[in-house]
């Protein structure tokens, strides 16, 4: 076995909690190793989440991009429109920087979800996969992930939900949820 870095394509989906938080987990570790990371969130918008405070602190080699326009429960079709434009915009950056390959890691934040939302294409994203640059590491997080997706990942880990605080009635919790 060799000691080559090899890019991989890693997928955290599942009714659980915990996915963003893997995803973000493994960007710090990334970064402790020197390396460049991008994370492109494709429905988070709005709030003031606590990695985005803790990626200033951490220099320009860790970057978050909130590009999304948040909650999509209850959209309605204008909301809908907004969400898919935004998912769109989220999408050409993540070409961009695929294309341009100056990041060692990119995390699509929430994509899986955009996908089964309709907001991208499913088939923009299999391309996206394929066409990742041989070194760098892609990581899609967000439920539902597609079949195809699942294919053509490494890696893929399902976050299952055994229990929650908010079906006790606890709302989200600062440093838990955001």
């Amino acid at each position: 076995m060799s000691n080559e870095t090899r890019g991989l394509t890693l997928v955290f989906t599942g009714n659980g909690k915990g996915k963003t938080t893997a995803a973000l987990g493994m960007a710090l570790r990334a970064w402790g190793q020197g390396m460049k990371v991008l994370v492109l969130q494709f429905i988070k918008g709005g709030w003031k989440y606590g990695e985005l405070k803790a990626s200033e602190k951490l220099g320009s080699n860790f970057e978050i991009r909130q590009m999304g326009e948040g909650f999509i429960r209850d959209a309605g079709p204008e909301g809908l429109n907004a969400h898919r434009e935004a998912a769109q915009k989220a999408l050409e950056e993540a070409r961009r920087a695929v294309r341009e390959g100056e990041h060692d890691m990119v995390i699509l934040d929430e994509i899986n979800y955009a996908i089964s939302y309709g907001l991208v294409n499913k088939a923009d994203v299999l391309e996206l996969i394929r066409n990742k640059p041989p070194r760098m590491h892609l990581v899609l997080t967000g439920r539902n992930a597609a079949g195809e997706v699942i294919e053509l990942a490494d890696l893929v880990t399902e976050m299952r939900e055994i229990k929650h605080p908010f079906a006790a009635g606890i709302p989200a919790q600062k440093g838990i949820e955001f």
